[in-house]
């Protein structure tokens, strides 16, 4: 069975402690994995993409990233979750989600649990 997946940087301990949070609180079917262990060829992803937001790609071949894969993997859970991911979803608070998302990834090594590692890369990765 084929299953969507959720993916995030598993360098950053920012993501990877709200990754674990989505593991714990919030019941979905979809796979939450860090893109370095993850088969980016068979998710039709690159290593780019993942380094620069949070990605989801669908069973169903769809794919979104930053606060569109988060609206994407709420939407697959509980009432509570999905309403939060419809909400995610409406375009003035989608319009709103990307400047805070891109904010937030700027600035994850000094979130909570964020280290220097979280940092995002000013040169590409190899």
């Amino acid at each position: 069975m084929v299953t969507s997946t959720f993916v995030y940087d598993g360098d950053c301990a920012f993501c990877t402690r709200c990754a674990q949070f989505v593991e714990r609180r919030i019941p979905t079917g979809a796979q939450v994995v860090p893109w370095q262990f993850a088969d980016l060829a068979a998710l039709r992803l690159t290593a780019d993409e993942c380094a620069e937001a949070v990605q989801w790609a669908g069973a169903d071949g769809s794919r979104a990233a930053g606060p569109d894969a988060i609206a994407r993997l709420l939407a697959g859970s509980s009432a509570p979750w999905r309403l939060a991911g419809a909400v995610l979803r409406l375009p003035p608070v989608r319009a709103a989600a990307w400047p805070l998302y891109r904010w937030v990834a700027r600035n994850r090594h000094r979130m909570p649990g964020g280290t220097a590692a979280c940092a995002v890369p000013t040169a590409p990765r190899d």
